[in-house]
C-alpha cells in the first residue's frame, strides 16, 4: 500500500511558504524525534533555499534517549543547519529555539534588524503546543489530528523577534514506503489515507525486533523476546487483539480494534519510548526509492518516445 495525503490547504501552505521565504531570515523545522528522517519534509528544502535551518527534534520525551544522539549528529553534519532535542511542553528547552535562532543569524538583532523565523512541520509534530509554550499564552489551535491549525499565524516572542507559524505540512509525494507508514502511525496523515490494520502491522514488525520488552510490558503476551521477535505479525496482532479482549459475537477477534489500541500506544507514549528508525536505516530507504523513482521516469520517458515513434508511423487519413 502506498501512503498519500496531500489535502487541498497544504496546496495553500506550499504556496504560502513561497511567498514567505524571501523575508525570512532562519527555517525551524519541527520533526517527530521518533521518526526524524522520515518526518523531514523534502518538499520545505525546495521552497526554503539555502536559508539557515534550525531541525528541532520534538517529543524527545517519547523517543528513545540511545537513539536521539544519533539523530543529532546526522543533522549537525549537515552545512547551515543546527538540530536540538526538546520537548515541546517544557518551557524551560523551548526558550532555547531563541537563542538557537540568533546563532545561526547573528546579525539579525534590534528593532532595525529584527529576527525573522519560519516555523513549519508535518501535521501532529506538536508545533502548535510548542509555540504557546513560546510565547506563553494560547496563541495557536493544538489537537491531537492532523490538519488541525489551517492559516498563516505571525507570533511576537521578544521586540525583534517574529515567528511566523504555517499549517502542517506533507509532500504530494512520499517516495519512501517506509516513511509513509512511519507518518501514518504517528499520526501525520489523515486517517481516511490508509488502512489501520496494514500500519499496526507494520509497526509491530519492526517494534517486535527491536522493543520486544516494550511490547511484552504493555500487552503482556507471556512471550520472552526471542518468541516475540520469530512471532509472525498477524500473530502478535491476533494475540494483542485476546490479551486486550478485542472479541466480537461468536469469539472472533477483532483485527481492526487491535490495530487501533497499538496506534493509540504509540502516539500516547502508553508502549513506551521508541524510535522507529536509525540514520542508516533511514538513508539505505531513501537510496533504494531514489533508484526507484529514476528507473520510473526512465520507463515513462522510454515509452512516451515509444508513443511519438508509433504517432509518426501511423498512417495518415488525406480524406
Amino acid at each position: 500500500m502506498s501512503i498519500q495525503w496531500f489535502p487541498g490547504h497544504m496546496h495553500l501552505t506550499r504556496k504560502a511558504i513561497g511567498e514567505r521565504i524571501k523575508d525570512i531570515d532562519v527555517v525551524i523545522e519541527l520533526l517527530d524525534a521518533r521518526l526524524p528522517g522520515s518526518s523531514g519534509n523534502p518538499l520545505l528544502a525546495e521552497l526554503t533555499g539555502h536559508k539557515p535551518t534550525l531541525k528541532v527534534l520534538n517529543k524527545q520525551d517519547v523517543a528513545d534517549p540511545a537513539r536521539t544522539p544519533a539523530w543529532l549528529d546526522w543533522y549537525n553534519a549537515r552545512p547551515g543547519t543546527r538540530a536540538i532535542a526538546l520537548d515541546a511542553s517544557d518551557a524551560a528547552p523551548a526558550r532555547r529555539l531563541v537563542e538557537a535562532c540568533r546563532q545561526l543569524a547573528p546579525n539579525r538583532r534590534g528593532l532595525s534588524r529584527p529576527m525573522r523565523v519560519l516555523i513549519c512541520g508535518i501535521p501532529n509534530v506538536g508545533k502548535s503546543t510548542l509555540i504557546n509554550t513560546l510565547s506563553a499564552k494560547r496563541e495557536a489551535k493544538t489537537g491531537d489530528e492532523a490538519g488541525v491549525t489551517k492559516q498563516e499565524q505571525r507570533i511576537v516572542l521578544d521586540d525583534d523577534f517574529y515567528l511566523w507559524d504555517t499549517p502542517g505540512m506533507l509532500w504530494p509525494r512520499i517516495i519512501v514506503p517506509e516513511s509513509g507508514y512511519r507518518l501514518a502511525a504517528s499520526g501525520a496523515v489523515g486517517r481516511n489515507a490508509y488502512d489501520e490494520e496494514e500500519v499496526a502491522l507494520e509497526l509491530l514488525a519492526y517494534v517486535k525486533r527491536h522493543y520486544a520488552s516494550l511490547l511484552d510490558a504493555r500487552y503482556k503476551l507471556g512471550l520472552d523476546a526471542q518468541a516475540i521477535g520469530a512471532s509472525h505479525d498477524d500473530e502478535l496482532l491476533a494475540l494483542i487483539a485476546k490479551k486486550r479482549g478485542a472479541v466480537m459475537s461468536g469469539g472472533r477477534l477483532n483485527l481492526q480494534k487491535a490495530a487501533e489500541i497499538v496506534l493509540t500506544d504509540l502516539r500516547s507514549a502508553a508502549l513506551g519510548r521508541v524510535t522507529l528508525e536509525i540514520p542508516e536505516e533511514f538513508e539505505s530507504w531513501l537510496a533504494a526509492a531514489r533508484l526507484k523513482e529514476k528507473e520510473r521516469a526512465e520507463r515513462k520517458a522510454e515509452q512516451r518516445k515509444r508513443d511519438e515513434r508509433r504517432a509518426r508511423n501511423a498512417p495518415r487519413d488525406d480524406g
